[in-house]
């Protein structure tokens, strides 16, 4: 596999083999020995994500990579109201007192960052001051009045990704595109030998944005035909008027051969394509294969259902496992968002397809904590 979710550098010595005493008090399951665990925690448009992850000593080079817990809590922060207000800080505080508290963390390794999207939204609606109202109440609910909250910018949040994804050898030939539910963001690295420059790739669509618009101009006709239709129209747009303009304005065709896509629809589309590698944190797939699941998730959703995705599972074990993954895919995404998302990943990836060069495309399952690692990597060092 081309891709593991690993570290852009071994952590230092003192993090990994000091840790192992702190990790034998936490009330988690590890898998690996003289491992250090830490947390992520992101407040981001439509919530609160929490990614508990441990990290083994030889994590560079084989992708000793467990994550411990994955959960969010939906809350809308970006419709700035009092309630959605109220439900973000609550979700925020809760997370990290099960991570401090519940799961033994040390406070000193559970890094809280306000996502880019909500960034950028708050500067769109002059509620930066919503954003810092936020980080203030959260530091006294914790007794923290020093805990650092760090909003972070669309390029170090691109930037991160990249660094804590994509591994040493795949650095320079990766164009790393994550899609998120208000936008898509991502880039590579242009100059082949330093991590100095990242070129941002940016765009202004996401999956929920792209449901968001075809649900407005379905006009209350929300008939799956209609819906359908209208998506087709609003992607149609989308790609004439942005994703064309952004990655030919990236660079980065000549120069990535490599074509990895995080995010949720990312998790959502392997999960549903390759149940059978329950256990592959990347799938490899076709072009042809993300047209056909289109079309099939508008003309034949059923044959997404779990029971029928996991009939030809032969092991119990991995067909309990895949079956409890595709109902939390359902769970997270409806078919229209489902259609919605993918059909945002069919145009960006066709934006790459080429009779004359070939590509390698690549769906990464946990994608949403890749900055996480890389985070944290800065943080230590000190960078």
């Amino acid at each position: 596999m081309l891709y593991t979710f690993r570290r852009q550098t071994v952590l230092s010595a003192a993090l990994i083999f000091c840790a192992f005493a702190a990790v034998a008090q936490n009330a988690v399951q590890t898998k690996y020995t003289n491992s250090s665990v830490y947390t992520g925690i992101e407040v981001g448009s439509k919530g609160v994500k929490m990614s508990i992850i441990e990290i083994g000593k030889n994590a560079q080079s084989t992708g000793a990579f467990n994550i411990l817990k994955d959960t969010s809590v939906n809350t809308d922060f970006i419709s700035f109201s009092p309630s959605t207000f109220a439900a973000t800080l609550n979700g925020l505080t809760g997370l990290y007192n099960k991570a401090t508290r519940e799961m033994k963390i040390p406070g000193k390794k559970v890094f809280t960052v306000i996502s880019s999207g909500v960034k950028m939204q708050a500067e769109k609606e002059n509620k930066s001051a919503h954003v810092k109202a936020l980080i203030d109440s959260f530091r006294l609910r914790i007794g923290e009045p020093e805990k650092m909250v760090e909003v972070v910018d669309v390029m170090q949040e691109a930037r991160l990704s990249h660094l804590g994804i994509v591994p040493d050898k795949r650095r320079f030939s990766t164009f790393l595109i994550d899609i998120g539910s208000g936008n898509t963001k991502g880039g590579f690295f242009p100059d082949g030998n330093s991590t100095g420059n990242f070129k941002l790739f940016e765009l202004n669509w996401g999956t929920k944005s792209t449901f968001n618009e075809t649900q407005k101009r379905c006009e209350g006709d929300l008939s799956m035909p209609n819906f359908n239709k209208n998506l087709g129209r609003v992607l149609l747009n989308a790609e004439n008027a942005d994703i064309i303009y952004a990655v030919n304005a990236s660079g980065a065709y000549p120069l990535s051969d490599n074509i990895a896509v995080s995010g949720g629809i990312a998790w959502s589309t392997a999960t549903l394509l390759h149940p059978e590698l329950i256990d592959n944190p990347v799938i490899s797939i076709t072009f042809d294969e993300l047209v056909k699941f289109n079309e099939k998730l508008a003309n034949n959703f059923s044959a997404y259902s779990a029971d029928f995705l996991v009939a030809n599972i032969n092991n119990a074990a991995d067909k309990e496992r895949a079956k409890a993954e595709i109902l939390r895919v359902h769970k997270v995404f409806d078919q229209k968002s489902l259609m919605s998302g993918a059909g945002l990943l069919w145009k960006i990836m066709r934006q790459f397809e080429s009779a004359f060069e070939t590509k390698h495309f690549y769906l990464v399952k946990n994608g949403s904590v890749g900055w996480v690692s890389a985070y944290v990597d800065q943080t230590i060092s000190g960078n």
